[in-house]
């Protein structure tokens, strides 16, 4: 039985969707559906099966589920030992958004450019998506916002970069006080689903102040933009991008605001570690 088969299924089964799985894989859905059913012809019985337009596991298909994913894992640490002197191997990384158009792109580079050999999976996602993924071991690693509660001792987190809350308003309003602005300009606010958004209301909250709210985006990239063609203020971390340093944008820093801390959360047993290291010390230099 080949790794690849079981690993296709788990991707299916994830996502839902050959479509989707042959999309982050990489291959066309036709190779997706050709694995599934070499892994259902030796297994002797279906292991999916369509619902509607998406694809759940049958019952033979959730009985193997758990299993695989171990085996899966197992064969990872059995590659890590066999490679132990050198940062080597495949490795399934999410990231946030705003760290794939700002930090990640130059250290997968460098990362690329100084070790033969290595082949990264990235999957986007929101901080709570990836966090979860990382628990349940569907990540080798993910750089997100820091959980607003205590990290499982099982888990590893490396701190990147600590990027405190500003204010971002048009560049006409550079000379209105900060204070004033929040109050009376309408505001976009970062989603408060999101671990970086609910520092920015508690902040708020402490200020005690009600901006005129009309907006309640999960994108800081789109957020932005929207500042920059005058339709609102916004309080955000203070991220940085070479897609969005064209953007004409005033800063005001604010007393006592707090921080997104960007770090990388990795299980400590994952048998990727060296290659882990590699990349979090190419995204801190």
């Amino acid at each position: 039985m080949e790794t690849r088969f079981l690993e296709t299924f788990l991707i299916v089964v994830e996502h839902g969707s050959l479509a989707e799985a042959s999309r982050r894989m990489g291959i066309t859905p036709a190779a997706v559906s050709q694995r599934i059913q070499a892994l259902e012809d030796e297994i002797g019985l279906p292991i999916i099966v369509r619902s509607g337009r998406r694809v759940r596991p049958t019952e033979v298909g959730l009985a193997i589920l758990e299993k695989s994913r171990r085996v899966l894992s197992e064969v990872r640490q059995l590659k890590g030992l066999a490679h132990d002197d050198q940062a080597f191997g495949a490795l399934r990384l999410g990231a946030i958004s705003t760290v794939l158009t700002g930090l990640l792109p130059g250290a997968l580079r460098r990362v690329f450019d100084t070790i033969p050999g290595v082949d990264i999976f990235l999957l986007p996602g929101t901080s709570v998506e990836l966090y979860n993924s990382v628990l349940e071991e569907k990540l080798d690693a993910a750089i997100l916002v820091k959980p607003p509660f205590p990290i499982p001792k099982t888990l590893q987190w490396d701190l990147i970069r600590s990027e405190p809350f500003v204010l971002f308003a048009p560049l006409e309003y550079a000379d209105i006080p900060s204070d004033q602005l929040l109050r009376e300009q309408p505001f976009i606010r970062y989603d408060r689903r999101n671990w970086g958004g609910r520092l920015a209301d508690e902040y708020l909250r402490s200020l005690q102040v009600r901006p005129m709210e009309w907006l309640e985006l999960d994108s800081l990239e789109a957020i932005a933009v929207m500042v920059e063609a005058k339709l609102g203020v916004s309080l955000m971390p203070d991220w940085h991008s070479a897609l969005f340093e064209h953007l004409k944008l005033a800063r005001f820093t604010l007393s006592g605001a707090p921080s997104r801390e960007i770090g990388l959360l990795r299980p400590r047993n994952m048998p990727s570690g060296r290659l882990v290291q590699a990349l979090l010390d190419a995204v801190r230099s």
